[in-house]
């Protein structure tokens, strides 16, 4: 016994243009008119759906001026469109579990080989914090880092303070006394 019917196309009602009939079931569902055209021409418009649903879509149909049948759909035809799609959502979820797993077995191969490489007396005592004494450790360099800057001639820094002291006391003496000045 089926449960699900699908709507199929039987015909034009007497008086009806199969374009206007076109065009009228496309804005009525809101779908282009390929997917009309095909309707009458034999594929179905319609997933396959309860008896009530089917027969609410073929009531839509017949105030359109489309006159339709029910189709009784097996359940073992939809289990066979459904088999592919649900084999294929399987395969892509096993292949990104496998990627996943393959993904913690190299990194745990990598965890181990840096543990390896750890000096026993680490990776035994890991909480025992070490002096800095990578702070006392020779750089092993050609050339030093810092070399002694060259010491300067003070004498010009000096004649340059004793010019603007001198500037500064020869402005305010001709600021303070005008007079002395004038010509």
């Amino acid at each position: 016994m089926a449960d699900n019917f699908r709507v199929i196309f039987a015909g034009l009602a007497d008086g009806i243009d199969s374009n206007a009939a076109s065009i009228n079931l496309a804005d009525k569902l809101k779908t282009s008119e390929e997917k009309v055209a095909l309707f009458f021409k034999g594929k179905p418009l319609f997933a396959p759906s309860h008896k009530d649903k089917a027969l609410k879509q073929a009531k839509l149909l017949a105030s359109l001026g489309i006159k339709s049948k029910l189709q009784a759909v097996s359940n073992a035809a939809n289990t066979s469109t459904e088999q592919p799609q649900n084999s294929q959502r399987d395969e892509r979820i096993f292949d990104a579990l496998d990627y996943i797993t393959s993904s913690l077995i190299r990194l745990e191969e990598k965890l181990e080989e840096l543990e390896q490489r750890l000096p026993e007396e680490q990776s035994k005592n890991p909480e025992i914090d070490e002096d800095d004494d990578w702070q006392d450790d020779d750089l092993l360099l050609d050339e030093e880092l810092v070399s002694t800057p060259k010491k300067r001639s003070n004498v010009l820094l000096f004649s340059l303070i004793a010019t603007a002291v001198t500037l500064l006391i020869i402005l305010a003496v001709y600021l303070a006394f005008p007079s002395l000045f004038s010509l």
